[in-house]
């Protein structure tokens, strides 16, 4: 079903914006990346390279690294008083452009700082003349853009696949991922739970600048097929909620009284379930999951609940014990070590971070050994923790979110490729 460009999409999509959080994707930022910019509105013999303030790195000693000398560095952040050169956050993007003498390449004349996806400052040095500073805010075009892909090995794969046109830069993409993986958190865990042949679509407003930078402003709607049963989410801000939240085509809440999942998805590297242990030397039937992740990334407790046990057992290594309603006990073991205020009896609100993956125990690399019991049985965490339905909206929010979940249905429905113009 064909859409008005403004009046049928601005009946969401202002909501939407407002509540997103913004994932902001600079193009072309490796280090190495130097382009020489012979092309349409940039100087020929000139050079263009892009680099990142790493952590701990100065941005004097950033300007220094492209040829400029000390005093010269410093004249242009005498230039630069938008900003405290002493307060500047490690990721953010610089451009440098100079000339070039035969092969030689000279010192940078113009620096251009990414403050936010909004706001570049420009720092311009004329010949034998002094740096000045020119505060640009970049205008964003936006649009509503659909993507599909069809997952063979990960959800990441998917998404380069189908999304690969739409949002070009991987990172882009990878953030894609994370916020649909988010909004699923509770029904699907993302890294074991998807098979060869499942689907996803997600229908998004993307915003792209006349330099090329794209950015996910929101994500509106999104569906996942799994064995030929799609679930399917719709963002609405319920009446004085404040923030978006997704629900159901019936209205339901997608939250459910436990997370899928004790690590955020994009701190999983992978999951392994059974297998030869590998210090005892056995196969064994692997009660529980394993997921793979960088030492020190925080784990957190699945649902509410009060800490049952918190210390070292022998073979998990440094484990807590979450106690919930219903009988339910969650276990987090091979923690490197606990979150302040995590000791036994204390009480915990869902996705509190308890402690960190480590590789204490019966442990060969650094992984979270994750386990649900049941009345004091071990049970399988996909199906412990499945959930079915959520809280329904409060009547007051029926028919405005039945119009909201209309339009973005129709969204979800629209071929992949170009957008759809929102205005500004």
């Amino acid at each position: 079903m064909a859409l008005p460009r403004t009046t049928a999409l601005g009946v969401f999509a202002a909501a939407a914006l407002s509540a997103a959080a913004v994932l902001y994707v600079w193009p072309n930022t490796s280090p190495t990346n130097e382009r020489r910019p012979d092309g349409a509105g940039r100087v020929r013999g000139a050079w263009q390279q892009f680099d990142t303030l790493e952590a701990g790195q100065t941005l004097l000693s950033l300007l220094q690294k492209h040829g400029l000398t000390a005093g010269e560095a410093s004249a242009a952040l005498h230039a630069a008083t938008a900003i405290d050169p002493r307060h500047i956050p490690a990721g953010l993007v610089v451009g440098f452009v100079g000339q070039r003498q035969g092969d030689a390449r000279l010192a940078a004349s113009k620096v251009s700082v990414q403050l936010s996806p909004e706001r570049t400052l420009h720092l311009t040095r004329r010949p034998n003349g002094p740096w000045t500073a020119r505060d640009e805010r970049v205008e964003w075009a936006l649009d509503t853009v659909v993507a599909r892909g069809v997952v063979h090995s990960t959800l990441y794969d998917a998404l380069d696949e189908g999304a690969g046109k739409t949002l070009p830069s991987k990172a882009s993409r990878t953030e894609l991922a994370w916020a649909i993986a988010d909004i699923f958190e509770y029904r699907i865990d993302m890294s074991r739970e998807l098979h060869d042949g499942d689907r996803v679509r997600v229908a998004f407003v993307r915003a792209r600048s006349a330099l090329g930078a794209t950015r996910v402003k929101a994500v509106l709607a999104a569906g996942v097929e799994r064995g030929g049963k799609e679930l399917q989410a719709f963002r609405y801000t319920p009446k004085g909620a404040g923030r978006a939240a997704f629900f159901d085509a019936a209205g339901r809440s997608l939250k459910a009284a436990f997370l899928k999942a004790p690590l955020k998805f994009n701190h999983i590297s992978s999951v392994f379930g059974p297998r030869k242990h590998p210090i005892l030397g056995e196969w064994r039937a692997h009660k529980g999951t394993d997921y793979a992740a960088a030492a020190g990334a925080p784990v957190r407790t699945v649902g509410d609940g009060v800490v049952a046990f918190v210390g070292a057992r022998t073979g998990y290594g440094n484990c807590v014990d979450v106690r919930h309603a219903n009988g339910y006990v969650t276990r987090y073991a091979h923690l490197r070590g606990f979150a302040p205020g995590i000791k036994t009896g204390a009480r915990v609100k869902m996705e509190r971070t308890i402690g960190f993956v480590g590789m204490t125990g019966l442990a060969t690399a650094p992984h979270l050994h994750f386990e649900v019991l049941v009345a004091g049985v071990q049970r399988d965490p996909r199906v412990a923790l499945a959930a079915k339905t959520g809280m329904p909206l409060a009547a007051a929010d029926r028919m405005p979110f039945s119009v909201a979940q209309r339009l973005e249905a129709a969204q979800l429905e629209r071929p992949s490729g170009d957008g759809v113009a929102l205005r500004n």
